[in-house]
């Protein structure tokens, strides 16, 4: 047998290995009990707004109960540093986050947002720290749980589970609510928390014998000091600028959506069907041959190939916004553009992943991941404002032109020349 048949093999070999595994099947799990409340805050509560006639700008706002997902690296060396009394150094955590969202998301649906819009925030604000902390956990779990061979494919997995765990606030829901008072929709898709606890009970610890910081100082300073020594502070910052503003247009672009396909003339049962099934689906889709591609290709390439698609994706909801409320024009358009979030979250999250040390993965992980979700909480925001200014079609518009300046970095951060898995 030559060299090169035996190299063929192994490669073949490792290909299958990087599928077919039962850590592909927990990134199922991981992905879709981490995804399900942040839809839950930009899908569902949105609609929910806008139907109890909450105006466009105060749902915009709203994005602003988002802040602990990119504030979440100050608490995160806490849940490095420390382990609760039961489950293990990483499930503990896991479990006590998911009651938490359980109970928080459940009470939601019994406040009358038009007398009570305040309780609606701090109620809101509370299910996105709940969120936040149990990615914190989740994402570490997740990359001491895969070797680097399978951090592209792994990640993408959790990716579009996480994109699945949408059709559950976005598109059940939205059907439901159609049927039933909002009470008893929050409670059920509240009860789609227990994905994630029966996942942390069923699993074990990643690493069986893990070693936490000693002091809380170690648990802050040591994750950036082992960041910075070995990328440089240059390149370092190249690294969280690319991170904020790669995703930043089609973040945007989205931030609104539920809103959006109502003022254009779409009923909540055409949204529910149609829009979330075509997002779902191909957001599902993109990410998973993205996935695949990554096994194959690098990940570097993937960013490139994959932020094109991202960019271009976006114009689909401009021509929706002139075309009007066509159902064929809608179902191409969400397909579009959630094809390009697919793929572009598959790759920006396995770079996260590539660019974390496993021995500090909370804290950089939470770091990377806040950076990048810093454009969907801030910059979403000021949708409502600036739709209300230029309209809908600007707006998109502007989103396509704000996704620019992330690729550019990528000659930094990722060149195409460079074959770094």
């Amino acid at each position: 047998m030559t060299a090169d048949v035996q190299q063929d093999r192994s490669r073949r070999e490792t290909f299958r290995e990087a599928i077919l595994n039962r850590r592909m099947l927990i990134c199922v799990f991981t992905g879709f009990t981490s995804g399900l409340p942040l839809y839950i805050l930009i899908q569902l509560v949105p609609a929910w707004l806008r139907t109890e006639g909450v105006g466009l700008a105060e749902i915009g706002f709203f994005a602003l109960i988002q802040f602990p997902y990119t504030w979440k690296f100050l608490w995160s060396p806490l849940m490095d540093r420390f382990t609760l009394p039961f489950l293990g150094h990483r499930r503990g955590w896991m479990l006590i986050t998911q009651l938490a969202l359980f109970a928080s998301i459940a009470t939601l649906g019994f406040i009358n947002p038009g007398l009570s819009i305040w309780t609606v925030a701090y109620l809101s604000a509370a299910v996105a720290f709940f969120s936040a902390s149990q990615d914190i956990v989740l994402d570490a779990y997740r990359r001491e749980l895969l070797p680097d061979v399978e951090l592209g494919l792994g990640n993408a997995i959790h990716v579009q589970a996480y994109r699945l765990s949408g059709l559950v606030p976005g598109a059940l829901a939205l059907i439901l609510a159609d049927q039933m008072p909002w009470h008893t929709v929050f409670t059920i898709v509240a009860a789609f928390m227990f994905v994630g606890i029966v996942l942390t009970l069923s699993v074990s610890e990643a690493i069986a014998e893990p070693k936490p910081p000693q002091t809380i100082r170690a648990a802050v300073i040591e994750p950036f000091r082992e960041f910075l020594g070995r990328a440089g502070v240059r390149s370092a910052m190249y690294v969280l600028a690319f991170l904020f503003l790669y995703k930043l247009g089609d973040n945007m672009a989205t931030a609104l959506q539920s809103p959006f396909f109502i003022d254009v003339g779409f009923t909540l049962t055409q949204i529910g069907t149609v829009a979330k099934f075509s997002s779902l689906t191909a957001a599902i889709v993109g990410g998973v041959v993205g996935g695949l591609i990554m096994v194959k290709l690098s990940i570097n390439r993937a960013l490139w190939a994959f932020g094109v698609v991202q960019i271009v994706s976006i114009l689909g909801f401009a021509a929706l916004s002139v075309i009007g409320p066509n159902l064929w024009m809608l179902g191409f358009a969400v397909a579009f553009e959630y094809l390009g979030v697919g793929l572009g979250t598959a790759a920006l999250t396995a770079f996260i992943a590539r660019s974390t040390h496993v021995a500090f993965a909370a804290t950089q992980f939470a770091l990377f991941t806040a950076l990048a979700a810093t454009p969907r909480t801030l910059a979403s925001a000021i949708t409502g404002v600036i739709v209300e200014q230029t309209g809908w079609t600007n707006f998109f518009l502007l989103c396509t032109v704000l996704a620019v300046p992330g690729m550019l970095l990528l000659r930094k951060v990722a060149p195409w020349s460079e074959d770094t898995a």
